[in-house]
This record gives C-alpha cells, sequence and structure tokens, in this order.
C-alpha cells in the first residue's frame, strides 16, 4: 500500500498542545527559546520561570504575550502584558504589548501611546524599543509603520542582528522571500551566532531552496551542537522532502533535549512509518498514547502499523479505537481504506469492501481503490461487481494508461464471468465472453510478437464452443503455437501443450487421424508422461490399425 499519499495533511488532526518531557528549565531558557523562533517550546518553560522566577519576569511575561497575541488569545495576552508591566513598571515592553492590542481597533491612539512611550528617558535611544514597536505592527500586518520603526532602530544601532531580524520579517510578509534572507544574512554577519537568523532563513528557503535551508542549519548546528533544535528544523526539512529515514534518524536526536510536544512525537512516529520503520514507529506510537490516549494522529497510527505489520487482530482493535474513541478526528481516505485493509487480511471481504467505499466517497480521485474493491469480489467469485468496479477503475485512466495488462485483467474477468458455473443466464455469459474477446483481440493487435492476446483468445472463443463443433478457437491456438515454438524457450511448454492439446482434439473429431496424432507427439515430446496425449495416441494407432486389416 502507497504510503507517501499523503502525509503533511495528516498533521491538520493532531492536537498539539504541549507535553514537555522531563523538562528541567534553566534560567532564561523560555525566553532564549522564544528569541530563536521556538514560540511552541517556550511556551511552558516561559511559564514555569514565571512561576519559580528563574527568568526576567517582564521579559517573560512580554513574550507570553507575544504567543498568546499570535494564536489570537487576547485576554490573556493582556493578562500576561499587564502582569509584567507589574513586575517592572520601567520597563516599557510590556506597555508596547498593551498598545499592540490597540492597533487594529484604533490605530491612531495606539501611535500616539507609542510615542509617549518613546518620550520615555531609557527609552530614547533603546534599540530594543524601536524593534518592540516595529513587530507590534507587523504582528497587526500594518508593514509601512513597521519600516519606519525598524528604520529608526537601524539609525540608532546600525550593526546589530535584530534589526536585520525584523527587517526580514517585514519582507518576508511582502513575500520577498530572496530579501528577506538577504537581511537575515546581514543579520549573521553581525552575530554569527543569533540563532533565530539561521532558522528563520532555513524556513524561508525551506520550500524556495532546500539545499541552502539544510546548509544554513547545518552551520548553526557546527557553531551550537548543544542547541538540539535545529535538528528538529532538520528534521521537518527531510520530512517534506520524503526524506523519511533521515528525518526520523534527526527528530530522535531532538528528543534527548527533553522539550518535545505531542506534535513533535508525532512527526516522528509518522517519519519512521512512512521510512518503512513499522515496528519502532508503533512504540513510538505506543508512548504517545500513553501521553495522550485520545489523540487522533496516535490512534491512527497505531491501525496503520499493525495494519503494515500483519498483526491483523491488534489493527482491528486500533480500527475501532481510532473511529469511536478519539478527540474530534478528521477522517481521511486512508483512514478507510487502511481500516478495509484489516478487515480484507482478516477475511472479512463484506465488511471490508464499505469502507474502501467509503474512501472514494472521501477522495473520488483515489481510483486505485475501485481496482482493490474489484479484486475483494473477484476473490469471492463475483464476477459481475468485479466487472462493475473494475470498469471504473479502467475508465478514470487515461488512454496512455491502459495498458495491455490493465486491459488483460479485465479481458480475464469477463472470461471468468463467462464460465461462471453459479450464472445461469446463457445471454450474459455469452456476451462477457464476446466482450472478453474484443479485449483480447484488441491486446493481440497491440503485442503482434506477443502470445497472450491469441491464447486468451483462443480459450474464450473454446468456450463460445464448448462442443469444438464449429472450431472457433483453432486460428488463435494456431497463431499462439506459432509464436511460443518462435521462442525456443521451456517456460512456453505448458501453453504449447495446451494449444497442441485442442488441436489435436480438434483434428480428432474432424477424423484427421495424421494431423491429430501430430499434436499429440509433439506433446509427448514435451511431456512423456502426459496421460491425454498417450491415450489419444494410443487410441489413433488402434484405429489406424483395425483400418489396415
Amino acid at each position: 500500500m502507497n504510503r507517501i499519499f499523503l502525509f503533511l495533511g495528516f498533521l491538520f488532526s493532531i492536537n498539539i498542545l504541549c507535553v514537555t518531557v522531563n523538562a528541567s528549565p534553566s534560567d532564561g531558557q523560555g525566553i532564549a527559546y522564544y528569541r530563536a523562533g521556538f514560540p511552541l517550546v517556550a511556551k511552558p518553560l516561559l511559564i514555569s520561570e514565571i512561576a519559580t522566577k528563574k527568568a526576567s519576569r517582564a521579559e517573560t511575561c512580554f513574550n507570553l504575550g507575544n504567543i498568546y497575541f499570535s494564536d489570537n488569545k487576547l485576554d490573556s495576552a493582556a493578562f500576561y502584558f499587564n502582569k509584567g508591566l507589574a513586575a517592572d513598571p520601567l520597563n516599557s515592553l510590556n506597555s508596547i504589548g498593551l498598545t499592540m492590542l490597540k492597533i487594529k481597533s484604533d490605530v491612531q491612539v495606539a501611535e500616539q501611546d507609542f510615542k509617549n512611550i518613546l518620550k520615555l528617558k531609557q527609552n530614547k535611544k533603546n534599540v530594543d524599543i524601536y524593534i518592540a514597536i516595529a513587530n507590534a505592527y507587523l504582528f497587526n500586518g500594518v508593514l509601512d509603520k513597521a519600516v519606519i520603526y525598524q528604520e529608526m532602530a537601524k539609525a540608532i544601532k546600525t550593526k546589530y542582528a535584530p534589526v536585520y531580524i525584523v527587517l526580514g520579517d517585514i519582507e518576508k510578509e511582502k513575500k520577498n522571500i530572496g530579501e528577506a534572507c538577504r537581511n537575515y544574512e546581514q543579520a549573521i554577519y553581525f552575530d554569527d551566532k543569533c540563532k533565530e537568523a539561521y532558522i528563520k532563513y532555513a524556513r524561508a528557503y525551506k520550500s524556495v531552496n532546500t539545499p541552502l535551508a539544510i546548509e544554513k542549519l547545518e552551520l548553526l548546528k557546527s557553531k551550537e551542537p548543544s542547541f538540539l533544535l535545529v535538528d528538529r528544523e532538520l528534521a521537518d526539512i527531510y520530512y517534506s522532502t520524503n526524506n523519511f529515514r533521515k528525518s526520523a534518524e534527526l527528530y530522535a536526536n531532538y528528543l534527548k533535549s527533553g522539550n518535545s510536544n505531542v506534535m513533535d512525537l508525532t512527526k516522528y512516529a509518522f517519519a519512521l512509518f512512512l521510512g518503512g520503520e513499522f515496528t519502532k514507529s508503533l512504540e513510538v506510537t505506543n508512548l504517545g498514547l500513553a501521553m495522550s490516549p485520545k489523540n487522533p494522529a496516535f490512534n491512527r497510527l497505531a491501525m496503520y502499523n499493525n495494519v503494515d505489520l500483519k498483526k491483523t487482530a491488534e489493527a482491528l482493535v486500533a480500527a475501532k479505537l481510532f473511529f469511536n474513541n478519539t478527540e474530534n478526528p478528521e477522517f481521511t481516505y486512508m483512514d478507510y481504506r487502511y481500516y478495509g485493509q484489516a478487515l480484507r487480511d482478516s477475511n472479512k471481504i463484506d465488511l471490508a469492501i464499505p469502507q474502501f467505499e467509503k474512501a472514494l466517497q472521501i477522495d473520488s480521485t483515489k481510483t486505485d481503490l475501485w481496482k482493490d474493491i474489484s479484486d475483494m469480489y473477484s476473490e469471492k467469485a463475483n464476477y459481475i461487481k468485479s466487472i462493475e468496479a473494475y470498469t471504473k477503475y479502467v475508465n478514470s485512466l487515461t488512454q496512455e494508461k491502459k495498458t495491455p495488462d490493465i486491459m488483460m485483467n479485465l479481458g480475464k474477468q469477463y472470461y471468468g464471468l463467462g464460465n461462471d458455473a453459479k450464472t445461469t443466464d446463457a445471454a450474459i455469459k455469452k456476451s462477457a465472453l464476446l466482450k472478453a474477446d474484443s479485449i483480447f483481440a484488441t491486446i493481440a493487435q497491440k503485442e503482434s510478437i506477443g502470445y497472450r492476446g491469441n491464447f486468451w483468445r483462443a480459450r474464450t472463443n473454446s468456450a463460445l464452443d464448448p462442443e469444438t463443433s464449429l472450431g472457433l478457437a483453432k486460428p488463435f491456438y494456431e497463431q499462439t503455437a506459432a509464436l511460443a515454438e518462435s521462442k525456443a524457450d521451456a517456460k512456453f511448454n505448458q501453453v504449447l501443450v495446451e494449444c497442441y492439446s485442442y488441436l489435436g482434439y480438434y483434428y480428432l473429431l474432424q477424423k484427421d487421424n495424421s494431423q491429430s496424432m501430430s499434436y499429440w507427439n509433439k506433446i509427448l515430446a514435451i511431456d512423456p508422461a502426459n496421460p491425454t496425449a498417450k491415450k489419444a495416441s494410443e487410441g489413433i494407432k488402434k484405429a489406424l490399425k483395425g483400418k489396415t486389416k
């Protein structure tokens, strides 16, 4: 089953509630992670730092307020900005945060508030205050104002990395990726350990120039080997390029940092799964389920991995949990496909087929599923339903993709219906055989040096002429024999035996003993013990002896 479907679309259903694993935050670690561009990782650490007073409460609250603002949780943002302002009234960062909340409702009032903040003596030459105001406008999408304050910051301190980072962010918001990265490069020039600049550069180029993104992150990794969040960034990039084994390796290394969340663990488990490491993926999935039992992504992976590991009983249990006991799952066509496969593997074909049909209802472009459905009906010898499903599959293909192999299978299904003992309607059976013959005729034309089109035409016409009274199959068995003989390969012996058997029998009915005998002798040359050929040969010899007496 092809797994590369898909995958980035699966993450929409992941609950990204942070789950910190063995976190032991050091002084200011949350602030450092926030500045480096990892708000989700920073958030629980910042909350912990406020509670334990292990970092500047004013700046910690300001960063938390910004995180909540980006999540559109404005009440929570205001709560932390006020908390930070109360902790240190002389630090204007949280005043900027509170003013940022006003921008969308009243730009002019906000602008006056910022001017008042800048009038304070401690702020007039404080480059970080100007940068914070620029970001306040940027976060609200007011780019022209953001540029003005970025330029003011630059005038105060030209050789300062954060000045160029904010300009890079502005350019990125304008979709000027090259210009954004040029400014991130400038930030690195002035501070070659500015993590945020490396990270933002890599994210900007992730889908535009992947090798450059990887190169920049590897450079940061060489300078800051203990900064394991670089591994997560690299893992994400390798993930997006379908290098799942490398991605899984990097996620595993990142998890050693102790600052992971459900999404990180999910991505790791999915990378292992997509890389074909089903046993390891299942192990990680089970760890995730222990932390978050109703998480749809982990329950989904439990089903997927068990299906691919052929652990059918476990797969069905996982499927039941996934479909009935997860939080807000959004089911995909692959969910029903895997569930259908689990049922199919347990020989519950009647239950499996509706799941494949549900998958098609969700995504009608996945027309390969019609082939699966056809195969299942075929396993049950329900040729009418099998043909119906397979025809839908064939009709979904472009003309170039309707290869002889594809059409051969359809022809065989019509042939099966035409010879089905359970079908009593002679008209249906004859119609099916005529359709089969038409398909095999087309294949014979396309494969002029191949034998199979004529071989199956021979079988089909033999079924149309069960008494061999009309000899309908004769020309096709003759053509097949000629082609097979020209190959001079023992692997065609069984084909030749069938051809010679029909032709020998045909000529026997025509009372042409000499011609009939020639074909039985050809069979005996291939298979001296062939009972039919021996019996026919002996019968002809007796008949010929009787004539000579």
